[in-house]
């Protein structure tokens, strides 16, 4: 690194990822109890396989072509151009491993990707990997006790390491096409990983189907009751504290914003527009508060919906809380929250989608609305330090959630489920449904007591003990 100043600045972001990393773990433990804590006792082993095996799918294809797609994808392709070349992101490029900045071996690279990647890449590779698990744990979730196993794995890495990176490349990247031509702005993601993930999930669950009794002969819906409330109440809270890394890796913690016109470092957002951490911790914690207020009113104290709408609310202010004001930020997650409890309870009745957790609900509706109410709310202020590119709209935010929700998460979603439904791989068969998606681990378990029992009764009956 050139000077000291430089190799301090590369070296505390490259801590600074690395922090969120950690703290980010933590929505995967989050959601892993809280889905377990809404299933039955039958299919408890089930869930939380389901949702574990997330880590290791999900991070070996994200390191094989996820991490390429964000860097090569900014133009669509051939939207607005071309591949971009990206010879840092490929897996078997020098950077994607141990490297301490030398001089480069790959004739692809130059000096100067050695010197800042060969520090952020692995950081950054990790901090978007965990926005993918968080992406494929929103769809597992939605769709528990009936979905195989292996059905959900090839949607996890199809949500977790192609769709939701093919719309950060989009929207959620300095040099995306759709900030350049839209003035599309989503600084803690409403669209880009929640929009885009309950899309996903509803789409999914339009071909899968209700749990068996989860409606009744007239329609109406049936509860089906939370297994234990308080690993929900736990796991949810595990969620909110996860996303304090979230929010802080969405950020870039310090760079030079004047562009060589003098020196002036500040944190700036995704976009390389300038922010403060102070600003966003005033914003999320005010959006939880709203959030959580709407709930415990819109739904007459449920407890369920009360904690999941602190996490809707703090998604349905995020894609403006780098601009907002506090005010607004829990207003416009208070509203947001009425709006996807409302739109959640409707579409359950009109269309029969059983989303076991709110899935579809709290990250796709709540994050469709935050798209859309940040183009209302911040039109006309610029989408990047780039005055060429499109200012922020409300048809420019509009048509960015269309496209999340709708193109890159519900129709791919659906298309799939569509065909795993056709080949007899999506759905649990019924009588595996009805026992329990557990039955094999108990009958194991069982035999394995019982065998247990006749060895201890024989030691007895061998040294005398009746």
């Amino acid at each position: 690194m050139a000077n000291e100043l430089t190799a301090l600045s590369t070296i505390f972001t490259e801590f600074y990822y690395w922090v969120t990393v950690v703290f980010m773990f933590l929505i995967h433990v989050g959601f892993c109890i809280y889905e377990v804590g809404v299933s039955r006792r039958k299919n408890h082993m089930h869930t939380l396989m389901k949702n574990t095996m997330i880590v290791p799918l999900v991070t070996v294809t994200f390191y094989l072509f996820g991490w390429w797609i964000y860097s090569a994808f900014p133009n669509g392709p051939f939207i607005i151009g071309d591949l971009v070349e990206a010879p840092w992101a490929t897996p078997w490029s020098e950077l994607m491993g141990s490297h301490m900045g030398g001089v480069p071996a790959s004739a692809g690279l130059t000096a100067d990707d050695t010197a800042s990647w060969a520090r952020l890449n692995g950081v950054l590779w990790a901090a978007f990997l965990l926005f993918s698990w968080t992406a494929a744990s929103i769809v597992s979730g939605a769709c528990i006790e009936r979905i195989r196993s292996n059905a959900f794995w090839i949607l996890a890495v199809l949500i977790g390491s192609v769709m939701w990176i093919i719309d950060a490349a989009w929207g959620w990247h300095p040099q995306g096409w759709m900030v350049q031509i839209l003035g599309y702005h989503d600084a803690y993601a409403s669209g880009v990983i929640h929009a885009i993930a309950g899309g996903f999930a509803l789409g999914i669950l339009v071909v899968l189907g209700p749990r068996i009794g989860r409606f009744r002969e007239d329609g109406s819906p049936r509860v089906i009751p939370q297994h234990n409330p308080w690993l929900t109440t736990v796991g949810l809270f595990l969620i909110y504290t996860g996303f304090w890394g979230f929010y802080a890796a969405c950020n870039i913690p310090i760079l030079d914003v004047q562009q060589g016109d003098g020196i002036f470092f500040s944190a700036t957002n995704i976009y390389l527009v300038p922010t403060t951490l102070s600003a966003i911790t005033f914003n999320f914690l005010m959006s939880l508060a709203g959030g959580l207020m709407a709930g415990y009113i819109v739904s007459k104290g449920d407890a369920f919906w009360t904690y999941s709408s602190g996490l809707a609310g703090i998604i349905a202010a995020s894609a403006g809380n780098d601009l907002y004001h506090p005010i607004q930020a829990m207003f416009i997650a208070a509203a947001g929250v009425v709006f996807m409890y409302k739109m959640h309870h409707w579409v359950e009745q009109k269309f029969k989608i059983d989303d076991a957790v709110g899935a579809a609900a709290v990250h796709g509706y709540a994050g469709f609305f935050g798209v859309c109410i940040a183009g209302f709310v911040l039109w006309g202020y610029p989408s990047s330090p780039n005055p060429e590119y499109a200012v922020i709209t409300p048809w420019g935010q509009i048509a960015g959630a269309i496209i999340m929700f709708w193109v890159l998460g519900f129709a791919p979603a659906f298309l799939v489920a569509k065909l795993l439904a056709k080949l007899n791989m999506l759905r649990i068969p019924m009588e595996i449904e009805l026992v329990g998606l557990d039955v094999a681990l108990e009958i194991k378990a069982e035999i394995a007591a019982k065998d247990l029992i006749g060895a201890e009764r024989e030691k007895a009956a061998a040294i005398g003990i009746d």
